[in-house]
């Protein structure tokens, strides 16, 4: 990532902390703690680009037979509903939920990188059950998890979620910065992984360098003889 777009990231995110906002606080999993080296990559497809797929991303991982899980917006789902069902018959992955609306975790309509939250609690479930509603119409299988657009949640919000049986998707590396790091900055990120960490990228920008850079950084993790896994239920 170019420093400009690195201190842009860092300044936003200082922001949304300051207007009540949060990525890792109680309540959000960044961690499932394991006595084995073991990671969990998740991949957000966000609605910012609903026809961007990294195929180069993805065949990637099935080749080196990689699980991954898979946040996927419902405006992606409903623009690649025949991706959606692909990948829901694969089980290397899983289809967790993204919202049905690109925007952070709030009740309050609070701000992260310039987009609004939901202004009420009927508002944020609008926000999530309508995509846990198509998921399931797809797959046939219940999402367990979700993770809000941008990442930032409110701590009433975070409340609101964890009474509908839903658990939160936090991370514990932030490998592509919203698809806008270098090859080398993921390498780098994924480098300083912890056993049981969440790592955050994203399959809905196949320009990035997000291939180059996961596709190097996850062959290194398992020749340290990491493995991965997808998120549990």
């Amino acid at each position: 990532m170019k420093p400009v777009l690195f201190a842009a990231v860092l300044f936003f995110a200082t922001l949304a902390d300051a207007s009540g906002l949060f990525t890792h606080g109680p309540g959000i999993t960044d961690n499932i703690p394991s006595s084995d080296s073991i990671l969990y990559l998740t991949l957000d497809a966000c609605d910012s680009r609903p026809n961007g797929y990294d195929a180069k991303l993805i065949n990637f991982l099935r080749k080196e037979r990689i699980p991954a899980t898979l946040f996927l917006n419902l405006h992606w789902i409903k623009a690649n509903s025949k991706i959606t069902l692909d990948l829901a018959g694969d089980t290397l992955f899983k289809i967790e939920n993204h919202g049905a609306r690109h925007r952070p975790a709030s009740i309050t309509g609070k701000l992260a990188y310039d987009i609004k939250g939901a202004k009420s609690k009927k508002e944020l479930i609008n926000d999530i059950l309508p995509n846990q509603e198509k998921i399931l119409e797809l797959t046939k299988r219940k999402s367990t998890w979700f993770r809000s657009g941008t990442a930032h949640y409110e701590a009433e919000a975070v409340n609101e979620i964890l009474a509908l049986g839903i658990k939160i998707a936090g991370f514990a590396i932030n490998a592509d910065y919203g698809a806008m790091a270098t090859a080398s900055t993921i390498e780098k990120s994924i480098a300083k992984a912890h056993p049981g960490d969440i790592i955050l990228a994203h399959m809905n920008r196949p320009e990035s360098q997000t291939f180059a850079g996961l596709s190097k950084a996850l062959l290194k993790m398992k020749a340290q003889g990491y493995k991965f896994e997808k998120l549990p239920d």
